[in-house]
């Protein structure tokens, strides 16, 4: 057979369009992703019958069932989201990588009710007159922190830049070489401050700066005392740092500003529930810092947002500032935003509706009692091996970077197949499931598991065992 007679094998467009399986996708799908998709399947057996060689030919088979199949399959990818929802079994709460914090079913209906419809973002209902976006949510944030006023943008990356842009734009920033950040995604701070056109003045050492540090290196061109939160990393051993109290006592006497990049911002203090020295938002605005930032989605457990805090007269300069427009967050993020803080009202609630302080301080008898139901639930999957084990789990989100909570994780072993294997497997199912291994065990942790994605759970693993139960 030659090249020549495999090309009049390939079935036409019209034949695939006929087909009976087409016609009964083409009930529910789009005409012209599959036209995509034909001209891919088709363009690709070309390109395969061209690399044939002499010796091969015969073995090369072309089948219209086979090819209206993988059509129809490539197809039916066009319609699936790239981004979906996974289940989190690493025990990383704030998982930068799995989207950070969650919200619950009523902010997302609040998002949803806000996202469908119109609404009075920047309109103002008493007046009938523009309003500002940030009038919904100012107060609101002003009451859970005692800051003076407040505004909100994309993400605290966007806020570090444009507090640094608006306060010390062709001036200094003075801060210590200890907190010379680097964080996801090669964000650092040096780089930030050059693209805010503010010039980095570095005092002290990598462990070790005293206050004199900082007033030693005020000159007239400087414009701000720069702090920086180290949430993704400690130095240990022989170090020394000045507290913000003597940062801000320096300020008001050279009349400078002090502006702290909190990063993770945390609205009431953990150490009932685990060893925790990160400040609370209030603390550090009773501390006298005249700006601080901090991220929505870590810690506070909302939407991915930049939340700057403070003196008012820093912060309205702020919202004049043009960079202001291309960081403003939309309403769906301002709608999260607002039920999250108002969750924060009542401590109680907070803890309950939040996903992340609920993870966060979840007892420990219930992460037992979650663990013994999901073994439960999958001890009769075929060639699975359960074992529930002790084991830590991380705050994550560059937060608390020595924080080890107790949890508990199910050990999981499959006949024939490596913990790695395992791994990818379930990351490669209907509905992803993402666990970690370690010390070459693949282990669920029950802590970031919700008991609603217990079946799916289930579902990923009689997928990866090829299905069937134990008779």
């Amino acid at each position: 057979m030659s090249k020549k007679e495999l090309y009049k094998k390939i079935p036409k467009v019209d034949d695939i369009l006929n087909h009976d399986e087409t016609i009964k996708y083409l009930k529910s799908n789009s005409l012209h992703i599959l036209k995509i998709s034909i001209n891919k399947i088709l363009d690709n057996i070309r390109n395969d019958i061209k690399d044939l060689t002499d010796n091969n030919y015969s073995d090369y088979v072309i089948n219209c069932e086979i090819i209206v199949k993988e059509i129809i399959n490539d197809a039916l990818k066009y319609n699936k989201m790239n981004l979906k929802n996974v289940i989190n079994g690493t025990g990383v709460v704030i998982h930068t990588n799995l989207g950070r914090s969650c919200i619950n079913k009523d902010t997302a209906m609040e998002v949803y009710k806000i996202a469908s419809g119109y609404s009075n973002l920047e309109f103002d209902l008493k007046t009938g007159k523009r309003g500002h976006r940030y009038n919904h949510i100012e107060k609101l944030i002003c009451q859970l922190t005692g800051a003076e006023s407040a505004m909100v943008v994309n993400n605290n990356a966007a806020a570090v830049m444009l507090v640094l842009n608006t306060l010390s734009q062709n001036g200094e920033a003075i801060v210590s070489r200890g907190e010379l950040v680097e964080i996801g995604g090669s964000f650092r701070i040096p780089d930030v401050m050059k693209l805010s056109n503010t010039d980095l003045v570095e005092v002290g050492t990598t462990n070790k700066t005293h206050l004199k540090d900082y007033r030693n290196a005020i000159t007239d061109k400087t414009s701000l005392l720069l702090k920086v939160h180290t949430s993704n990393y400690r130095i240990m051993g022989f170090t020394e740092s000045v507290t913000r109290e003597d940062l801000v006592n320096l300020g008001k006497a050279s009349n400078i500003p002090v502006y702290e990049d909190l990063g993770s911002g945390l609205l009431f203090d953990l150490s009932d529930y685990f060893k925790s020295t990160e400040p609370t938002i209030k603390s550090v605005v009773d501390s006298g810092v005249d700006v601080i930032s901090f991220s929505g989605d870590k810690m506070l457990g909302g939407p991915q947002a930049g939340i700057i805090i403070g003196k008012k007269e820093y912060i309205e300069q702020m919202k004049y500032n043009q960079l202001t427009r291309a960081f403003r967050v939309d309403k769906m993020t301002l709608a999260a935003l607002e039920i999250t803080f108002r969750q924060y009202l009542d401590i109680e609630t907070a803890k309950l509706n939040i996903p992340t302080i609920r993870n966060l301080t979840i007892n420990i008898a219930e992460i037992i009692h979650k663990a013994e139901k999901l073994l439960n639930i999958l001890c009769d999957i075929k060639n699975l091996h359960i074992e529930m084990i002790q084991d830590e789990s991380q705050v994550g989100g560059g937060s608390m970077p020595l924080t080890r909570l107790k949890t508990y994780a199910l050990k999981i072993c499959i006949d024939n197949m490596k913990p790695n294997v395992i791994a990818k497997s379930l990351r490669n199912c209907s509905y992803p499931v993402v666990g970690r291994v370690k010390n070459e065990t693949f282990l669920l942790d029950l802590r970031t598991i919700e008991e609603i994605e217990f079946n799916n759970i289930k579902k990923a693993f009689i997928e990866i065992t090829d299905g069937g139960k134990n008779v």
